[in-house]
């Protein structure tokens, strides 16, 4: 079916459109975060080449520190871009009560549910299809496309065994699921296939039955959840892809745990680290965040003393160090914040018609600004979402409306906000009477 002007498609535009509607709506744009971005230059810099230094066979880390309105979320997001851009497989895990830090196979298990590729949004499945897929592709070359079906199925599952040989002896377990998953998949027995991802995947409530059918013991726990990441990562590069890139959010929760489950949580992040610089963990690369308070306060890493050496910073002037274990972000600032929204306009412009500047000038974003930090007690650092979500709507009605005149028709409205505003907004919101 033709849809008209679909083959003339314009990427930017689309693009330009996507971001203006994920403001409107105040959240992260999914794409495009390179043009709305704001004095990270050096930061995405780091990144980058981390990056790919992990996409030539290394591993690595970063932790990126800051208050909220930082823009720690900001910078995540445009990290995990940056690494699909480069060919990464990226996954995003929010530390929380039901996903704490020292539960490795919950964090594990939030990686596969959140993988996710340039093409596909759950992405496990399609990974390993086409690992498979490869797998046949060189059997069939090497052997001749004459091949018979259950001659090919015998080599590929033999060639599954010998692609995940050497990792560790548990990871014949995780060869038998894939086996299983790849048979069932050709005899048509999707069901069976299904609970073989969902095994791999350490979905919870996988039956014994398929344990029984796949010859596996035991499940994916606490001990084995790392060695099955470093599995998942050799199907990933093996199906084409630079790596896995992880991004471990709001650790700073587990400073809220009881003390022995804080501790676990802190040594489980000391394993991961070690993991890493001992080479264990090839094209696999994590980015961690939190507050000041976890890197620096009683509750924080501080409790472990070898934790907090590890990744521990030398700062004893203003020029920060990016290179170093951490990322400090400032805080943001009203000059950066009338940059985005000068980029915005361009953004804007792109997606609808021209901004008319004379209407939204460089002086009436910053008399926005001041109208809405005014109401949070002062602090830019609080307001970017909130400003961005009304630039827009001004933006809006500047292109519907020729009469409209922001600078007489826009006020700020913050009972409208009632209900949307985080705990953070709440907490420095001034009140009118």
């Amino acid at each position: 079916m033709n849809i008209p002007g679909k083959e003339n498609a314009d990427p930017r535009r689309m693009e330009s459109e996507n971001i203006i509607n994920a403001l409107r709506r105040g959240t992260v744009p999914a794409s495009g975060l390179s043009r709305i971005a704001v004095g990270v230059d050096v930061e995405e810099g780091v990144i980058a080449r981390q990056l790919d230094y992990v996409g030539r066979g290394g591993a690595d880390l970063k932790f990126i520190r800051g208050d909220y309105g930082s823009g720690k979320t900001f910078l995540v997001a445009r990290s995990l871009e940056i690494a699909q851009q480069a060919g990464f497989v990226t996954a995003h895990v929010t530390i929380s009560a039901s996903t704490p830090l020292y539960k490795l196979k919950g964090i594990y298990q939030q990686i596969c549910a959140t993988m996710r590729t340039r093409e596909e949004e759950h992405a496990p499945k399609a990974i390993i299809d086409s690992w498979l897929f490869g797998i046949e592709e060189r059997i069939m070359k090497v052997s001749g496309s004459t091949v018979e079906d259950q001659a090919l199925e015998t080599a590929t599952a033999k060639e599954i065994e010998n692609a995940l040989a050497g990792i560790s002896e548990m990871n014949t377990s995780m060869a038998a699921a894939l086996r299983t998953y790849y048979k069932a998949h050709n005899a048509g027995d999707f069901q069976l296939a299904q609970a073989a991802l969902g095994w791999i995947c350490a979905e919870p409530n996988i039956g014994r039955d398929f344990k029984q059918k796949a010859g596996i013991r035991g499940d994916i726990d606490e001990s084995v959840a790392l060695t099955f990441l470093k599995g998942f990562t050799t199907i990933i590069v093996g199906s084409g892809y630079a790596g896995l890139a992880i991004a471990v959010d709001e650790v700073e929760n587990t400073q809220a745990l009881p003390r022995n489950q804080r501790e676990k949580g802190y040594t489980t992040l000391q394993r991961i680290i070690d993991a890493v610089d001992r080479g264990e963990m090839p094209h696999t690369y994590f980015l961690f965040t939190g507050t000041p308070a976890f890197f620096e306060g009683p509750r924080g890493i501080r409790s472990l003393p070898p934790l907090y050496d590890r990744i521990s910073v030398v700062q004893k002037d203003e020029f920060k160090n990016p290179r170093q274990p951490q990322i400090i972000l400032s805080r943001f600032d009203a000059k950066k914040l009338q940059q985005v929204a000068e980029k915005v306009c361009d953004i804007y412009s792109r997606a609808y018609t021209e901004v008319d500047k004379s209407r939204v000038s460089h002086r009436f974003i910053r008399a926005m600004i001041q109208k809405i930090t005014n109401r949070f007690g002062g602090r830019v650092d609080v307001i970017p979402r909130i400003f961005l979500k009304e630039f827009v709507d001004v933006l809006d009605k500047c292109e519907l409306y020729e009469d409209y005149d922001p600078w007489t028709s826009y006020q700020f409205d913050a009972s409208a906000l009632k209900g949307e505003l985080t705990q953070e907004e709440e907490a420095v919101m001034v009140v009118e009477f």
